[in-house]
């Protein structure tokens, strides 16, 4: 269990996200147009799992935004962006906000997901949806950084991501 925070009141998770240097584990979540997909479907690939409460927040929103357009200029990326929203809200916001370059996946019908990646809030004003998060993983399936957001309603390190693709690059290839 971690605890973070939503607006100063503490919260916790059900669990620890994966620790860099371990397999990442597999999962199944729903695409906009209600297929079923798995991390596995991108092996080969660097994937950044952008992990969010809703798309309907203004920082869920900017973090998809800062994603669609950092990602185009990533060699051999993904990004996952995945919450517990109906695949049609994020068809929806997607294209309202011409988000092409992110991949939105939704959480709401797998439970192993938010099990295994240790996200799913248990208490609070936000409890059953996913907490703030970013895994890294390499082609290779490894998990290279992590980061919980210990404060829910802040973006995540967009440096220190992209850092973590530079720095290793050279070797996941």
């Amino acid at each position: 269990m971690a605890i973070i925070n939503f607006k100063g009141e503490k919260i916790t998770t059900n669990g620890n996200l994966p620790k860099p240097g371990t397999v990442a584990p597999n999962f199944t979540l729903v695409s906009t147009d209600l297929k079923d997909v798995s991390l596995s479907d991108f092996r080969g690939k660097n994937v950044i799992i952008s992990i969010n409460p809703s798309l309907d927040t203004s920082v869920c929103a900017a973090t998809a935004r800062h994603f669609n357009k950092t990602v185009s200029d990533l060699h051999n990326t993904v990004v996952l962006y995945v919450t517990k929203d109906l695949p049609f809200a994020h068809a929806r916001f997607c294209s309202v906000e011409g988000i092409d370059n992110v991949i939105p996946l939704s959480d709401f019908r797998c439970s192993t997901f938010s099990k295994d990646y240790g996200i799913l809030i248990e208490n609070g004003p936000l409890k059953g949806l996913l907490a703030r998060a970013i895994v890294v993983i390499s082609p290779n399936g490894v998990v290279q950084y992590t980061e919980l957001i210990s404060e829910i309603t802040n973006e995540p390190n967009y440096e220190t991501i992209l850092s973590t693709l530079s720095k290793s690059s050279a070797t996941w290839f």
